[in-house]
């Protein structure tokens, strides 16, 4: 994902992310609609709580949620106006006399569907402390899943596959690309889902965030954001500071959006987080054979990726391969998965390269949690639904591009590609990559800034080596927000802190925050579990 926003760029500088360059694409201007135009809103009817979607009921099982829906207007400037439905799910406090409000959740993304993201969080060993102290309120955001949803009309045909631009090799593939997304973004704009396609952005989203808070009759509401999560908490706090209550940023923007600044921050995160896997291939030399240094394994992957690119295998050039071996990296579980596909290109077994890349388009990392196709926001885990995959990409595209005001000159995605190819070859020609947001139609919206006055109610919780955010952007966020808040780092790989990967420390630390609202007298470093 990308960075920016009230943000100091001498942070990213130091930590040698992509520098803010004056001509860059994106620009951080401060919401000038907050809170105050959601009071014009009509007040939302209170929630009725009932039985949820048959899938959602599957996919909750074990447990037993909730679901109810609630009606938001579908551009604030007119609050009277055409409604559109979120629907929520609700995990209730396993102790009323313990209860003491609600805590929001989101997976990231912005793409598929996150009303089972308590159960997941659940599975993961949730303590019983927070499961008594809140109601968990998870949510499909607008435009996705059982709300009213946005679709572009994208098929397996259609030649954008994935929330990651392709890794461009030279000048000439942003030319190519550049032609693709122009295509793209007319045919989104083209859609029946158009009028929808221009609200969905993150000031939208955090004033539902505060309607749903007041459907369900609470006069604060909590906060638990994962990856894209950190800048829609952030921005929630921002419009709604008397209302937001405890609020976890986890695997953190930056920023409270999206922009080019975020999504090049793949190509940092993968030099960062590479080196893990590195480790464990050269240790596993004798049976997989690439290499018995992290620095031989690391040449293996760039030998490989160029081979493809010169002389694809069964369809799989090197842009997939890269694509294969990144999106694995959200979590030290995926490394198996990056071995089986070096070998079968290894050994030029198309078959079985045909098969490990089935879904990786489809399954393209959308900054959400670990990667994997249990973390209800990654296009993966819909991939057997053509409409799920559809509104998935959609989504992503129309928040990414609503939030920013991205460069239409297709010259600075070629300086931004060559700089980045430069600076982290393994995978910074991705996110440098000229995107459908370059030719979207719709005027960006004002964002929302992280301002370091208030309540000291902000934990920040990072690994320390995170292939799609990585941990400059945490310290980013925790230089804007000053005192009132405080970083927790983590020494793990991959994407998502808090449950999702095991560590003792960042544990007890945020659940602490959580259940009693104290944040650590100073910043922690958690060492690995």
């Amino acid at each position: 994902m990308t960075l920016a926003v009230g943000l100091v760029a001498s942070v990213g500088a130091a930590a040698g992310l992509p520098a803010m360059a004056d001509d860059r694409a994106t620009t951080t201007t401060t919401a000038t609609t907050t809170a105050s135009a959601v009071a014009e809103a009509p007040v939302p009817a209170p929630a009725e709580w009932g039985a949820c979607p048959t899938d959602v009921v599957v996919d909750a099982a074990p447990y037993v949620l909730d679901c109810a829906t609630v009606q938001v207007p579908l551009d604030y400037a007119e609050p009277e106006g055409e409604q559109i439905d979120l629907t929520i799910s609700r995990m209730a406090s396993t102790d009323p006399e313990k209860r003491r409000g609600i805590l929001l959740l989101n997976p990231g993304g912005p793409s598929g569907s996150g009303l089972t993201l308590s159960t997941l969080m659940a599975s993961k060993g949730l303590p019983k402390s927070v499961r008594d102290a809140y109601d968990i309120i998870a949510m499909d955001t607008r435009g996705i899943g059982h709300s009213t949803a946005a679709r572009c009309g994208f098929t397996a045909e259609t030649p954008h596959f994935g929330n990651l631009p392709p890794y461009a090799v030279d000048e000439a593939a942003v030319d190519a690309q550049a032609k693709v997304v122009e295509g793209i973004a007319e045919q989104c704009a083209s859609s029946p889902d158009a009028e929808l396609l221009r609200h969905l952005n993150t000031p939208n989203t955090a004033r539902d965030l505060d309607q749903i808070r007041a459907a369900l009759g609470e006069e604060k509401a909590s906060f638990l954001g994962y990856s894209y999560g950190s800048g829609l908490g952030a921005t929630y706090d921002a419009m709604f500071p008397d209302r937001a209550d405890r609020v976890v940023l986890d695997s953190n923007i930056g920023d409270t959006h999206l922009n080019q600044d975020v999504i090049r921050l793949w190509g940092p995160g993968m030099e960062e987080t590479f080196p893990d896997f590195a480790k464990w291939a050269a240790k596993r030399h004798a049976t997989y054979g690439f290499g018995r240094t992290p620095a031989q394994v690391r040449a293996t992957y760039l030998e490989l990726a160029e081979r493809l690119d010169e002389e694809p295998l069964a369809g799989v050039d090197g842009v997939l391969f890269r694509m294969g071996t990144f999106g694995p990296l959200y979590s030290p579980a995926g490394y198996p998965r990056i071995a089986e596909l070096w070998e079968a290109v290894l050994t030029d077994d198309a078959a079985a390269v045909k098969e490990q890349l089935a879904d990786v388009p489809a399954g393209t990392p959308s900054g959400a949690l670990d990667g994997t196709a249990t973390d209800g926001s990654d296009a993966a885990a819909d991939a057997e639904e053509p409409w799920a995959l559809d509104n998935a990409l959609t989504v992503f595209l129309a928040v990414s591009c609503n939030d920013s005001d991205w460069a239409e000159d297709v010259q600075h995605y070629k300086d931004t590609v060559a700089a980045d190819r430069a600076a982290y070859p393994m995978f910074g020609a991705a996110g440098a990559n000229i995107t459908p947001c370059a030719y979207w139609p719709y005027e960006p919206v004002e964002q929302a800034e992280i301002s370091p006055e208030g309540k000291r109610n902000v934990l920040i919780v990072q690994n320390e080596r995170d292939p799609a955010t990585p941990l400059a952007a945490a310290q980013r966020t925790r230089e804007a927000f000053g005192d009132r808040s405080r970083l927790v780092t983590v020494d793990n790989s991959g994407h998502g802190a808090y449950l999702l990967h095991d560590n003792p420390c960042a544990l007890e630390t945020t659940t602490k925050f959580l259940v009693d609202g104290s944040l650590p007298k100073r910043d922690v470093s958690c060492r690995a579990g």
